[in-house]
């Protein structure tokens, strides 16, 4: 990305920079790619709120050999469906290590989705059009975060990016059915993925419209491609096979078994976390304007920048009828609405509208990436941002009263790592001057992902992580077993003991009056886990006997199983799970904890009775 205007030193090293990548863009942008989304990669354990789960859930498909259905902490898990849980424990399992593994399903996801976004502008518009978007795609905060994150959202947007890669084939390319047909097989796949996957079809109707009047509408030149009711009737079978090919075996076995779970994971799965999750969601309530003001101003820039020069480009595209412009934006808008319409609201939800709003503005980027003004606002905000944190880092140093009560808060210290990063943004600012902004920032954002993967990452995960509490409480208990009520998943990836609980979505009170019956069955050599406050509302525990111990944002009570003799327990209040990962050998390994054999034998009396109250 370039900018008219500037100065001989900065010009020089911007055209020289630019003509370099350009010479091989698609190892330039894969290059460059891998950089700001796998430096640091493994020096981190997964964190919290939706890493834990995924990674667990793989994890125990790898140690367990159960594939078809998730499990959490030998729970079915019905939130989700399987698809991302596969590949988080084959990545696991084939890497030897849960810092690689739990990671490399976002990663690749990323990968594929900006390689079919190039590929499609390529084919569109042309190879600069296709190097300048890949650019604007990788500069996205959003794009590279959840690159980052081991969260479903960016591998179902690479399912949804070839559902879009091979409608808009036939549409715009007219190459032929038979991509179609692909990318909605592609759908089916995101559909098994986190349920979305259905998103391109929302262009479908604009498509059918401008095929009824294909005299007005072009696609660089050309007619747009035909679909009959025929193609689109095998296209919607495609797009049914790969849900049916994974739900049809799962129906099955939950009409033919007995086994009550089954049925509650099959109507939790195809009604509850579909069309009753959208229609009704029960949390992450927000207002419908929530992703306009609230999640797309940061998390699409810097593209949105260039917001002040769309309305004049876009009129000249949208006057020639250019489907390959009008298309792509029209589904990046109503993927927007489509999610503003849900009660329910995550940021991450509008994450597959963003290369398609790259895709749709694509021809329009080379020219806007030019603008002086563009270059300028970058510059202002890469010297506003590397100002913040600068400025928060010396008031650190100096022990502003907020910013000490955030870092003892949070447990950790980050002025160095803000410090650094400031400084170095400034120091661009300083030598490009405010004609050559885009490098700036560019240059900016690269060295603020290295870092945060990096020293950021070393300084967070054993606040977001914990291993240490874990031992701690391993060591305590003398590696005897342990429950968890109402238990996170974090816990359960490092816990060095056999750890045992009573059903994820139990209510609290069964959950204790199982907890209770379980700890008085055998209070010699059985422990318990709660917060302080939970302690504090369950008033027959006797707290004289709680160990206390800390993380750096929450203080813990490990009990014995004696503290609960004067508790009134009922062992048919909730069902027993112990999580196969807390026992097995090559959990520990893949994790990087002690081996499992180690302690086996100090809670070796208890195993069987333990064994046969979950199968009660």
């Amino acid at each position: 990305m370039r900018a008219q205007g500037q100065t001989a030193p900065s010009r020089e090293v911007s055209e020289r920079l630019y003509h370099q990548l350009m010479r091989h863009p698609w190892w330039s942008l894969t290059l460059l790619y891998l950089l700001v989304s796998t430096i640091g990669l493994g020096m981190r354990m997964p964190w919290p709120a939706d890493e834990p789960r995924f990674a667990l859930n793989g994890l125990e498909m790898w140690v367990t050999g159960d594939w078809w259905l998730p499990h959490r902490a030998g729970e079915l898990y019905p939130d989700k469906p399987p698809i991302f849980m596969w590949l988080s424990g084959l990545a696991t399992g084939l890497t030897g290590d849960i810092r690689l593994g739990f990671a490399l399903p976002s990663l690749l996801g990323g990968l594929a989705t900006l390689g079919l976004s190039v590929d499609l502008i390529r084919r569109l518009h042309g190879r600069r059009s296709a190097f300048i978007a890949g650019l604007w795609l990788i500069a996205s905060l959003q794009f590279v975060l959840q690159a980052r994150t081991a969260q479903i959202d960016m591998l179902v947007t690479a399912f949804i990016l070839l559902g879009i890669w091979g409608m808009l084939r036939h549409a715009l390319l007219n190459d032929g059915p038979r991509y179609f047909y692909l990318g909605c097989f592609a759908m089916g796949l995101g559909i098994i993925t986190k349920g979305v996957g259905f998103l391109p079809l929302l262009m479908l109707p604009l498509w059918l419209m401008t095929m009824r009047r294909s005299s007005r509408w072009r696609s660089g030149g050309q007619r747009t491609g035909r679909l009959s009711p025929r193609q689109l009737l095998i296209g919607l079978g495609w797009l049914l096979l790969a849900p049916l090919a994974w739900a049809g075996p799962m129906l099955v076995m939950s009409l033919i078994s007995s086994n009550p779970e089954l049925a509650a994971y099959r109507n939790n799965i195809l009604l509850k976390q579909t069309a009753q999750r959208y229609a009704e969601s029960w949390h992450h309530l927000k207002p419908w304007h929530y992703f306009i003001t609230s999640v797309i101003p940061w998390a699409w820039m810097p593209l949105l920048l260039t917001v002040p020069w769309w309305p004049k480009a876009l009129m000249r595209r949208l006057a020639r009828r250019d489907l390959r412009v009008l298309l792509p934006l029209t589904g990046a808008l109503l993927i927007v609405v489509f999610f503003s319409l849900s009660p329910g609201k995550r940021g991450v939800y509008v994450l597959p509208a963003l290369p398609l709003l790259v895709i749709g503005l694509s021809p329009l980027l080379p020219g806007l990436s030019r603008r002086l003004g563009l270059a300028r606002l970058t510059f202002t905000l890469c010297a506003l941002l590397s100002s913040i944190f600068l400025l928060a880092a010396i008031l650190g140093v100096f022990g502003l009263p907020a910013l000490t009560h955030l870092a003892e808060k949070e447990g950790l210290v980050p002025w160095g790592w803000w410090g650094l990063l400031g400084a170095s943004g400034l120091a661009l600012c300083v030598g490009l001057k405010p004609r050559g902004g885009l490098l700036a920032l560019g240059l900016w954002l690269v060295m603020f992902w290295g870092l945060w993967g990096t020293w950021g990452a070393r300084l967070m995960d054993p606040v977001r992580n914990p291993a240490v509490l874990m031992s701690q409480v391993a060591e305590q208990s003398h590696f005897e077993a342990l429950a968890i009520p109402d238990f996170r998943e974090q816990y359960i990836l490092q816990a060095q003991q056999p750890v045992w609980h009573f059903g994820y979505k139990t209510p609290d009170a069964a959950q204790f009056a199982r907890l209770f019956a379980w700890l008085k069955a055998e209070p010699e050599t059985r422990w318990t886990l709660l917060t302080p406050k939970v302690l504090a509302r369950n008033a027959c525990l006797d707290a004289t006997q709680a160990v206390v111990l800390s993380e750096p944002d929450e203080h813990w009570a490990l009990l014995p199983g004696t503290a609960a003799m004067a508790c009134l327990g009922d062992v048919e209040a909730a069902p027993l799970y112990l999580a196969p990962t807390s026992v097995s050998d090559e959990a520990a390994r893949l994790i990087g904890l002690p081996a499992r054999h180690s302690t086996r034998a100090r809670t070796q009396p208890s195993s069987q009775t333990q064994v046969q109250e979950r199968d009660q």
